[in-house]
């Protein structure tokens, strides 16, 4: 058989058929909403519960249904405002010293310079992650080829449906929302960069997603000694102040902007613009990471190769119904 042959051969195919739902998960039935359903599903968030019980309730969910993740997504809304984006120029130094333990260099938060006032108009942004099972209705749905490389051997990972879906390119991550706006009669985009911030940061201009300092105990980074994903929402302490999970940690997540300085700022050609010239931006920090990239200014992009793997968040400028 020659390599022509190998390449038409069903036995020596890359990926497997996507898995069927029916097969891999109990079906959901009249009682999808059940009260076991629902304590679980406050236990995944509940602040006063140690890290182990929760992700036991929410790796409990991935296999029987979560309630939390719903046909159209749960959103916070954010009333709109004029913003100060990104960060004082003076700071630069502090964070870059803060940071100096893990290699974060200048540059990078140079990037983030200077503040400047943005006019955001009022949005809603979608309460979790997109999740590993949403992201295999799309698959399904659509036809979509490419896998998440994080499925092993492109298999759906039926067993983390609740985690967030992460590997992806951010033109499919724009390809889901238009689907899910086809799908649900409602128009979906991903966040601007402007827009994460100010959800992830809020009114106050945190400099992470919770009050107060870096806090392992808040997000799921290397710091957390988890090193792995975990159920959308299981760092509750590190809730954001409109009420979105996840800002800080588990996966990176992409924005609707590509890189580029903001007004008068410099154009930083750091390692993602030598790699790739131009990409787009992902904020928040994931678990393969250090709790640096959980800073609510910090701007940052898929580099290549398995240590970036980036998720998104869906927004919207109109109200859910």
């Amino acid at each position: 058989m020659n390599l022509e042959d190998l390449a038409d051969s069903p036995h020596f195919k890359e990926h497997a058929d996507l898995a069927d739902p029916g097969r891999v998960h109990r079906s959901p039935g009249p009682h999808a909403l059940s009260a076991d359903r629902l304590r679980l599903a406050a236990a995944v968030e509940d602040p006063s519960l140690p890290l182990p019980e929760r992700l036991a309730a929410g790796g409990t969910l991935a296999l029987i249904g979560d309630p939390r993740i719903t046909p159209s997504p749960a959103t916070c809304f954010v009333p709109g405002a004029q913003v100060p984006i990104g960060l004082p120029a003076e700071e630069v130094a502090y964070v870059t010293r803060y940071w100096a333990d893990k290699g974060v260099e200048e540059s990078w938060i140079l990037k983030e310079t200077p503040e400047h006032t943005v006019e955001i108009a009022d949005f809603w942004i979608s309460r979790y992650l997109v999740t590993n099972g949403e992201w295999r209705d799309f698959l399904a749905d659509t036809g979509l080829q490419e896998r998440p490389t994080t499925w092993y051997l492109g298999a759906y990972p039926w067993d983390r449906s609740n985690h967030p879906v992460a590997g992806i390119r951010p033109e499919h991550a724009d390809h889901y929302a238009r689907w899910l706006s086809d799908r649900t009669g409602h128009p979906w985009r991903l966040p601007t960069e402007a827009e994460w911030e100010y959800a992830a940061k809020g009114p106050e201009g945190r400099p992470y997603p919770w009050e107060g300092g870096f806090d392992p105990d808040a997000a799921n980074t290397r710091e957390s000694g988890v090193h792995t994903t975990t159920p959308v929402g299981a760092f509750p302490a590190g809730q954001a102040p409109f009420g979105a999970h996840d800002m800080g940690g588990n996966v990176e997540e992409f924005t609707a902007d590509d890189y580029t300085p903001y007004p008068g700022g410099e154009h930083i050609a750091d390692h993602l613009v030598q790699s790739m010239g131009t990409y787009r931006v992902a904020r928040g920090g994931s678990f393969a990471r250090f709790g640096d990239l959980t800073r609510t200014r910090r701007r940052h992009g898929a580099f290549p190769g398995p240590l970036y793997p980036v998720g998104f968040r869906l927004a919207t400028s109109e109200r859910p119904s």
